[in-house]
């Protein structure tokens, strides 16, 4: 038995060691900048070939009608200008739109910006005449090539105008610029449209700059605008909520201008004229994917993958580089950066979902699943991610006593007359030793914990005040009530095998303990001679140790009263019997075998065929929480509404 039990664990250690070496080896750049921005325009209109760029064959067609096709490109545009002036048709707006675009495209190959910008705005308004003069509705059709390619028109002359307009400096939220062209000039304000704010704006990057590298699916909606990465910056009087912002955060949007206000006579938001008084908005995709224009639903151009792996890239984003492996080591140093974190801005309307990375580990593990769950409208409408992040080479124990401390503070925070529903409806996501951090919020711990280490009433114990405070919070709790439902993917609920006498000997040679738990226990043991019967649960030192089959902690934990209000789901790896690995990790993940993973006692459970480092960043895994997600919604808003709680007037409605 022994010796089966220890060819077990030798065959788990080769795997993991397999793991963790494909992991190290593993690319930690998720963007890169392209050669070309990309652009949507460059074949149609061949706008890099030897000969320049030409226009579409049917404004090709247009020219040849009007006597223009032989003429320099100015005498075309005026030509046709005049032609647009005495009976206004859809093609020819649509063909000036592309024509001025061209020229705009030929300006900037020639230096000279100044020209080029004022055709980028010939292009930007005949193509929003196009599409949204309601003398054009009867014509209009959507389902003809060259209305889409009118989008393309406005998305692209708009994208090169703002590219000039930012290398001037003057791509800025809350102010208002002009800019003049031969027959007309533009004033453009320029508003923030959502949660965002104008102080939150640092600078503003093309998402058509970059290429994802790092991350599975790229994450886009077609429609109208200028998809942006807005790097966010720190300001003055920033709110509770802000404080939970990482470093270098910076969050989609989507620049879209609106021809506001025509001269006297004309209709609203449309007809360009010698005055054009313009709005840019700066939308945020989170807020709802689209916008009312000329009193039709219009839906916005958007990217929401390239300005989360822009923030990941961030050298100022200070919890990427080391992360994992500090928090390891030296989860003393680790103090100074746990916590929970926010990368979108907090609603009150949402409800959290906050994940909870495993050992060795940080939250930029959770990002595949993050970036495919925040894709789908009804998630995203109704969800805001959170991410905690803790030092995983302490006993897992005091993770979770940190944990419930931080979840209460960010409550406090946020709602501290607690009349926000949806901060009582939260969803704990864990991966790994993330699950029995996250499953502890849950429990309730009566006098079973502290009966692990003493027979004697905890009245008794001799200590300083902190030194009690801390250990009758690791050893007495209730349930966090605003818990609704756990979700635990590849935890090791009744141990791991990985954490045998040669990891456990490894790790605590490796893992530098909080300087404050190493005096906490030795004193502990000085002042309570014969108190503790358990010492062993005092001293264990590392959280491979906390890991290990036989402690009694984890026994413990399934057998404690749950929370009433918590639903549990679970998510299992397999690895699947292919190859040598999947022969040697049989019925296991490579590092949780199937019997410790596994739960009877829950709402659903699944098997993912995935190793240990994988199964939550699976689409079957991603996809089981999206249905979990689901559920909950319906839950959550049949219960406030029964509770007649008073909702946020918008609340459970896409925006």
């Amino acid at each position: 038995m022994a010796s089966a039990r220890n060819f077990q664990r030798s065959r788990l250690m080769l795997v993991a060691l397999l793991m963790i070496g494909l992991v190290g080896c593993a690319s930690t750049d998720y963007i890169t900048m392209r050669e070309v921005p990309h652009n949507r325009l460059a074949g149609r209109l061949k706008l890099f070939s030897l000969a320049g760029p030409r226009p579409t064959p049917r404004t090709e067609r247009l020219l040849r009608r009007f006597a223009l096709d032989e003429e320099k490109p100015t005498v075309v545009l005026a030509g046709l200008s005049r032609q647009i002036e005495e009976d206004p048709q859809p093609e020819k707006l649509y063909s000036f739109a592309e024509l001025a675009y061209i020229e705009g495209q030929r300006a900037i190959a020639r230096g000279q910006s100044v020209e080029a910008l004022e055709h980028f705005g010939k292009a930007v308004s005949h193509a929003y005449w196009y599409l949204f003069d309601p003398k054009f509705d009867h014509f209009r059709n959507p389902y003809d090539p060259q209305f889409r390619e009118a989008c393309d028109v406005y998305n692209g002359a708009l994208e090169s105008a703002l590219r000039i307009v930012k290398e001037q400096g003057d791509l800025r939220p809350d102010r208002t610029y002009t800019i003049k062209t031969d027959d007309r000039n533009f004033s453009i304000t320029i508003n923030v449209m959502g949660n965002w704010h104008a102080d939150d704006f640092d600078r503003l990057e093309f998402a058509s700059d970059f290429e994802i590298v790092g991350l599975a699916n790229r994450h886009q909606s077609f429609g109208l605008g200028v998809p942006l990465v807005a790097v966010r910056k720190s300001h003055e009087g920033e709110s509770p909520a802000e404080s939970y912002y990482p470093p270098g955060l910076s969050f989609a949007a989507t620049a879209f201008l609106r021809v506001a206000t025509p001269p006297p006579g004309q209709h609203a938001d449309v007809n360009p004229s010698t005055e054009c008084h313009c709005v840019l908005e700066l939308h945020d995709p989170l807020m709802g994917k689209d916008i009312f224009v000329a009193d039709r639903r219009v839906p916005l151009e958007t990217d929401l993958t390239t300005p989360l792996a822009y923030f990941l890239d961030n050298p100022d984003f200070e919890q990427r580089k080391d992360v994992a492996t500090m928090a390891l080591l030296n989860p003393d140093r680790a103090q100074s950066l746990k916590g929970l974190f926010m990368v979108e801005p907090y609603d009150p309307r949402k409800i959290p979902v906050v994940m909870v990375h495993g050992l060795w580990s940080s939250p930029l593990t959770w990002m595949e699943m993050f970036n495919d769950l925040r894709a789908f409208p009804e998630i995203r409408d109704q969800y805001q991610f959170w991410f905690y992040l803790y030092p995983t080479g302490q006993p897992f124990w005091i993770s979770a006593a940190e944990m419930r401390e931080d979840l209460e503070e960010v409550h406090d925070t946020l709602d501290p007359e607690r009349q926000r529903p949806t901060l009582d409806q939260m969803v704990l996501v864990g991966h790994s030793m993330g699950g029995l951090v996250s499953k502890l919020q849950t429990l309730e711990s009566g006098d079973d914990f502290w009966q692990l280490l003493s027979d004697q009433p905890f009245e008794n114990l001799q200590a300083d005040q902190e030194l009690r405070s801390r250990l009758q919070q690791v050893a007495f709790f209730e349930p966090n009530p605003s818990i609704r439902r756990v979700i635990t993917i590849a935890t090791p609920h009744r141990g791991s095998e990985f954490a045998n006498d040669y990891t456990r000997w490894l790790a605590r040679k490796l893992i530098w303990l909080p300087s404050r738990l190493v005096r906490g226990s030795k004193q502990l043991h000085r002042d309570n001679p014969g108190m503790f019967r358990e010492s062993d649960l005092l001293t264990i030192s590392t959280s491979i140790d906390s890991l290990a089959p036989e402690s009694p902690v984890l026994p413990t934990m399934l057998r404690v009263p749950r929370s009433p209000r918590t639903t549990y789901h679970n998510i299992v790896g397999l690895i699947p019997k292919e190859g040598i690995v999947g022969r040697i990790a049989a019925g296991s993940d490579g590092i949780v075998e199937f019997e410790s993973a596994h739960l009877d006692d829950v709402a659903s459970e699944i098997s993912v065929p995935a190793d240990h480092v994988k199964v939550h960043q699976h689409s079957r895994s991603i996809l089981e929480v999206r249905r979990i997600l689901l559920e909950h919604q319906g839950q959550a808003l049949a219960e406030m509404r029964d509770q007649q709680t008073a909702l946020p007037a918008s609340y459970g409605h896409t925006h």
